[in-house]
C-alpha cells in the first residue's frame, strides 16, 4: 500500500468549488498543503466522477497529495485512484477491498463507538470520524460528537483517523489532541477565494498544534 499523510484531507464539493472548480481547488489547496483530495460528488455519473478524477490526477501529480474517490470503486479503478472512501451506507469493508485489491487505500467513516470499535485494520487503512459539529455540507449526517466524543472513537479504533464536520483551521489543535491524525475539511477550503492560503493557514495550525 502507498503511504499517505492524513494531516490535511481536503474533501471536494463541486458547488462550493464551481467558482474555481474542483481541480484548480485541489491544485491550490495542495500547493497550500493539503495532504489528501478526496473527489466527492453524490451527483454525479461514473464517467463524470472519472473524468473528473483524471483531470485531479494529472494536477496532483509530482505532488505527495493522495487521490481518494469516494462511494464508487468503477471510478476509483478506472482513475488508478490511490484511494476509496466508503460510508456505512455504501458497500462494506470486505467487498470494497476485494474489488480494489491489496494497494489501494481504503477509508472507512465512522459514526459511533461501536463501529469504530468494530472496524478490521485487515481491511480499513484509515477511518473518517466524525461529525465533530453540526455541518451544511453533508445535511443527513448524524448526531454531532463533538471533542469528547471524538477522543473516545479514537481510543476505540484500530486504524489512523481523520476527525471530520465543521472543522476550520481554530479546531486543528483540539482534533490532534483528541487523538486524531489529521483534519477533514470541506467548506474551510472549498468555496472559499484562496484556497492555497486557507489550506496554509489550516496546515500552519496543524504544525503548530504538533510541536
Amino acid at each position: 500500500m502507498k503511504p499517505f499523510d492524513l494531516s490535511l484531507y481536503l474533501v471536494l464539493d463541486p458547488v462550493l468549488c464551481a467558482g474555481i472548480g474542483m481541480v484548480g481547488t485541489a491544485r491550490a489547496a495542495v500547493a497550500g498543503g493539503a495532504t489528501v483530495v478526496q473527489l466527492r460528488d453524490k451527483h454525479a455519473s461514473t464517467a463524470s466522477m472519472i473524468e473528473t478524477g483524471l483531470m485531479l490526477k494529472q494536477a496532483l501529480a509530482g505532488t505527495s497529495a493522495r487521490l481518494i474517490v469516494n462511494d464508487n470503486v468503477e471510478a476509483a479503478i478506472a482513475i488508478a485512484a490511490d484511494g476509496l472512501h466508503i460510508g456505512q451506507d455504501d458497500m462494506d469493508a470486505r467487498t470494497a477491498r476485494r474489488l480494489i485489491g491489496p494497494e489501494m487505500i481504503l477509508g472507512l467513516s465512522v459514526e459511533t463507538e461501536a463501529l469504530a470499535a468494530a472496524i478490521d485494520p485487515a481491511l480499513v487503512d484509515y477511518a473518517g470520524i466524525g461529525p465533530v459539529f453540526a455541518t451544511p455540507t453533508k445535511p443527513d449526517h448524524k448526531q454531532p460528537i463533538g471533542f469528547a466524543g471524538l477522543a473516545r472513537m479514537i481510543e476505540l479504533c484500530p486504524v489512523p483517523s481523520v476527525a471530520i464536520g465543521g472543522l476550520k483551521a481554530v479546531h486543528a489543535a483540539d482534533a490532534l489532541l483528541a487523538g486524531a491524525d489529521g483534519i477533514a475539511v470541506v467548506s474551510a477550503i472549498c468555496g472559499t477565494q484562496n484556497p492555497q492560503a486557507a489550506a496554509a493557514e489550516i496546515a500552519k495550525a496543524i504544525r503548530e498544534a504538533r510541536q
